[in-house]
């Protein structure tokens, strides 16, 4: 059986559910040369989101904070790793005024991974949250955060300032963490969202997997488990997608029935909002799933 491991063979051709054309247009150059102008990055761009072209011509983007390198360095992740510097003092205030120039009233706000902040990034996170809500009345924000290294403080930072979703992906299946994520920990995840239960039972928790590594189906059902019982009420599924030959080879394209199976499956178990199919990714429609939550 082919290995999750074996990086060098060719890229399998994707299947006809996952060919899409690619939307462009005026929207979509106002939307890039904005970003450009305000020296602000995207997790659409950085990560190759197939979604990109679609989320750009409706005027929307995730924006990804604390620079543009990540200190890990995951099988799956197109974002750079390398050298990083320090973080923007500037970026909150910009990503604020950039999600207004949009015309957004939901924000969703990432970032790379920082294991060389003694907080992670998490007062950098709070900032931008509460940069958004002065410069946009009324505006709704979810935060997709990394694991900071499972410091309860760094949660507790981010949770005062109350973001309207607390999202944080598992991934993966546990049997799959050393080779898709070897810097992080599956418990260790688990265990920021059951903090951000614990600190304030009215911010719901989102968490994200992703197929096609080999994971099996009793393996999911079990990541499902593992999130409700942290208080985890909200999901997102979609197909894993090799970005380049150097990344994690896509071991299997799941059928877009497969993934409608799941969605059911998960709201059978208790789940109050899933989104499951091959191009749902964390942030994808995100405002749409929270407005069906509300």
């Amino acid at each position: 059986m082919m290995s999750v491991k074996d990086t060098r063979r060719d890229i399998l051709p994707k299947p006809p559910w996952l060919k899409r054309r690619i939307a462009a247009g005026e929207s979509c150059r106002e939307v890039e040369a904005l970003l450009r102008g305000s020296t602000l990055h995207t997790v659409c761009e950085q990560a190759r989101c197939p979604n990109l072209g679609e989320c750009f011509a409706r005027r929307t983007a995730t924006f990804l904070i604390l620079g543009e390198h990540c200190t890990r360095n995951c099988g799956f992740c197109a974002v750079a790793h390398g050298p990083v510097g320090p973080p923007d003092p500037e970026e909150p205030l910009k990503v604020a005024r950039a999600a207004s120039r949009l015309g957004l009233r939901f924000v969703v706000v990432t970032s790379v991974t920082r294991d060389d902040l003694p907080d992670g990034g998490a007062t950098h996170f709070a900032r931008t949250i509460r940069e958004i809500r002065r410069e946009i009345h009324g505006a709704h924000v979810e935060v997709l955060v990394p694991d900071f290294q499972g410091s309860a403080e760094a949660v507790r930072t981010v949770v005062l300032a109350r973001p309207d979703v607390f999202n944080h992906n598992l991934e993966t299946a546990p049997r799959l963490y050393s080779i898709v994520r070897p810097q992080a920990d599956y418990r260790r995840s688990l265990q920021v969202l059951e903090q951000v239960t614990r600190m304030d039972p009215g911010i719901p928790t989102k968490s994200g997997i992703m197929l096609g590594l080999g994971e099996s189906l009793k393996e999911v059902e079990q990541v499902f488990c593992d999130l409700l019982q942290v208080g985890c009420s909200m999901l997102t599924i979609g197909q894993y997608l090799q970005p380049s030959r150097e990344h994690l080879p896509v071991l299997r394209y799941i059928p877009p029935d497969e993934f409608d199976a799941l969605q059911d499956r998960a709201l059978q178990m208790g789940f109050l909002r899933v989104a499951s199919g091959p191009f749902v990714r964390s942030s994808y429609h995100a405002e749409d799933l929270f407005e069906s939550s509300s």
